[in-house]
């Protein structure tokens, strides 16, 4: 993803901490209120960065505004893949 804008990448891999926090079940057992608070952080900080995001694709911003993080995600991968540009 050489050509992808910084701000995009940046979000990039704030959904990738997402997933990654969400999918860490040993954290969420061994202590819920700390996973708790670090999906809140990467939560937030999607949200900052994606409201400095300047996008066409309508798509891409209706899963941004409608917190559907993982569709965001892969509409980034695949754009960026299919695009030659990853």
């Amino acid at each position: 993803m050489s050509d992808i804008s910084p701000s995009l990448e940046d979000l990039r891999n704030a959904l990738i901490q997402r997933r990654s926090i969400i999918s860490d079940r040993a954290c969420y057992e061994r202590d819920p209120v700390g996973h708790l608070e670090s999906l809140k952080e990467v939560s937030l900080r999607i949200t900052q960065i994606a409201s400095t995001v300047s996008t066409v694709d309508p798509q891409f911003r209706h899963y941004l505004d409608r917190c559907s993080y993982d569709k965001a995600l892969a509409w980034l991968e695949t754009t960026y893949r299919d695009s030659g540009k990853g």
